[in-house]
């Protein structure tokens, strides 16, 4: 009773369109209250504890790095870049949207970054070259996904606290799906170009103009390169690596690009201190949600039903693939995250799933949903850029949600896409 009246009251909180960090906090408050003999102590307890973690510092330090890059002109280096190369061919300036993203990606570590970054760019370049206002912006919305699969990624850092996992092993595994997750859209891109008409830029550049493109992207490209250089070659800690992105973007922006101002800078950092005060605020309340349910030994309970279902583990797994695919059109991956690992990961491991693979097909399923309507957070920003109505892009985006699902189904059965680079 106590806990389907406190996923009742989060979900009536949540269509009243209360903030979903407030949904959390007042629901286990709630429960606690009326429904438990639990001191409703244990909130502040959990919350606290759930947010006094090193490796947690990691995310404002991506997402301040993201926001640099941003303003320092690294993003429009790199769409410059990648468009000198591939620019030119049917469907070449969708292409290297994706590209850019996921390339942008592998900086940032967030898909919100992601999209925003890229797509003020490259969504009125692909209108201008005769691309639809409504597939341009769905294009971005869905590269944006590869925002927090490819590393460093911030859900990743959530999940490794959470589940115990290797936040280096997680960064590792995260690779090739994030590769695969952009392969999928490209070919999706062309086919749609190909039948709409959709051409590349006017002209091929030469080598000359590649190679001019590429010095000037060069400290944009350094950037991976460094950050993942120094995380897989044991020089510094994941938590470190994103206090060095914040210093090269900054070093970058103003002192070799000169393009991030005072002004820039400003607006960075104010804009990363929002977004992970309310990160944090999630976290710490989602802590509490989840310990409220692992007291009330729910995980165990939704376990057992699960298995009662069905013993097949290729089921089991769809299935559990099918529930986080709804979960993430409503709710945000981080406090999804925190919530469902302790119910979830040991279903999937009892059917021989490796943590680290669960953790990347938790991230892929909630990540989807950043660009699955109605409440996918990557659309009203693609949204907001384009001035284009989320109808219309909810009914281009769903061709692309088609290929992201497919690599997810990979990820989930075929083994060696997230174990390949693991010792």
């Amino acid at each position: 009773m106590d806990v389907a009246m406190l996923f009742l009251i989060f979900f009536i909180l949540l269509m009243l369109s209360v903030p979903i960090g407030y949904a959390i906090g007042i629901a286990t408050l709630i429960t606690l209250i009326c429904f438990s003999s639990i001191p409703i102590t244990m909130i502040a307890q959990n919350a606290v504890a759930g947010v006094d973690s090193f490796p947690l510092l990691a995310i404002p330090f991506f997402m301040l790095a993201g926001n640099l890059m941003s303003s320092g002109g690294i993003a429009k280096r790199l769409v410059d870049f990648f468009e000198s190369i591939i620019g030119h061919i049917t469907g070449g300036l969708g292409m290297v949207t994706v590209v850019v993203c996921m390339f942008f990606a592998a900086i940032s570590g967030s898909a919100v970054a992601t999209v925003s970054a890229v797509g003020a760019f490259m969504i009125p370049e692909m209108v201008k070259h005769g691309y639809s206002k409504s597939f341009s912006a769905a294009l971005t919305a869905a590269a944006g996904t590869i925002g927090v699969i490819i590393p460093p990624s911030v859900p990743f850092v959530i999940y490794g606290v959470v589940s115990g996992s290797s936040i280096t092993e997680l960064f590792t595994a995260g690779f090739l799906p994030g590769i695969l997750m952009g392969v999928a859209l490209i070919i999706i891109c062309y086919i749609v170009s190909k039948k709409n008409g959709y051409k590349g830029t006017d002209r091929k550049p030469s080598l000359k103009e590649i190679f001019m493109s590429f010095k000037k992207a060069f400290w944009a490209i350094l950037s991976p390169v460094i950050i993942l250089g120094g995380i897989y070659s044991g020089k510094f800690t994941p938590t470190e690596a994103a206090v060095i992105s914040v210093v090269y973007s900054f070093i970058v922006g103003v002192f070799i690009y000169k393009e991030l101002t005072f002004k820039g800078a400003y607006v960075a950092f104010k804009d990363a201190i929002v977004v992970n005060g309310a990160t944090t605020f999630m976290v710490g309340l989602s802590t509490a949600f989840a310990a409220l349910l692992t007291m009330e030994q729910i995980p165990a309970k939704i376990a057992s039903f699960i298995l009662s279902i069905s013993n097949n583990g290729f089921i089991v797994l769809l299935l559990i693939n099918i529930f986080l695919l709804v979960v993430g059109m409503f709710i945000d991956n981080i406090p999804a995250t925190i919530i469902l690992t302790p119910i979830l990961l040991p279903i999937a491991v009892s059917f021989g799933m490796s943590p680290i693979t669960f953790g990347i097909m938790l991230t892929m399923n909630l990540a989807i949903g950043f660009c699955t309507p109605p409440y996918g957070i990557d659309l009203f920003v693609a949204s907001a850029i384009s001035k284009v109505g989320m109808d219309q892009i909810s009914k281009q985006i769903l061709k692309l949600i088609v290929g992201l699902i497919i690599v997810l189904l990979l990820v989930t059965y075929v083994k060696p896409i997230t174990t390949i680079f693991l010792n």
